[in-house]
């Protein structure tokens, strides 16, 4: 009886560890970057046009990042630290209930075309993300493209295959919200020029 009471304690205590981890990686609080049999894939692309010109598109976009963003802001975007067109900050994405994800990340801004982001820490050891502004005309293409590492070999690919359909539905997600911000924006902007 006492090794059955034994093994049953070993598989609690596994699957609790187990847990542990899993809550760690998906939350970015116990980051793993071991360096060996990284494999990396394509993130995006993901592309929305905009009817608003390039500069208030990037407007929108670095908004989160501003010296004193609106409350609303606050929980999604925390600036670290501040350098003239790089910053440090933490984004928060919820996942499930009171549960959120927490990333670091390295944002550099090159006002009106481009803003590209580097992973410091979360649920994988590296990615790579660039947001492109095109403009033609009064409209803009936003493009999304980025590169998203996994260490482990096999076993972090499939946690790659796990994390990057989510990383980009949030990248979506954030493009049509900025689309219609910018879209509204412009459009009061231009009404206003006509009365």
């Amino acid at each position: 009886m006492h090794a059955l009471q034994r093994m049953a304690t070993v598989a609690l205590g596994g699957a609790f560890a187990g847990g542990g981890v899993y809550l760690g990686l998906v939350t970015g609080a116990v980051p793993i970057d071991l360096g060996l049999g990284r494999r990396l894939r394509a993130l995006g692309p993901v592309s929305v046009e905009i009817d608003a010109p390039a500069e208030a598109v990037f407007d929108v976009l670095a908004e989160p990042y501003a010296e004193r963003p609106s409350r609303a802001m606050q929980e999604k975007v925390r600036v670290l630290e501040r350098g003239q067109d790089l910053l440090l900050a933490a984004h928060y994405t919820p996942i499930r209930g009171r549960l959120r994800a927490t990333t670091v990340e390295t944002v550099a801004f090159q006002r009106p075309r481009q803003i590209d982001f580097r992973l410091v820490r979360g649920p994988v050891p590296y990615v790579v993300e660039t947001f492109t502004l095109e403009q033609h005309d009064d409209r803009t293409r936003l493009t999304y493209t980025g590169q998203l590492g996994t260490d482990l070999w096999r076993l972090g690919e499939r946690w790659g295959d796990i994390v990057a359909p989510k990383w980009e539905s949030v990248v979506a997600s954030a493009f049509d919200a900025t689309k219609t911000e910018a879209e509204r924006r412009h459009a009061a902007r231009r009404a206003r020029r006509e009365t």
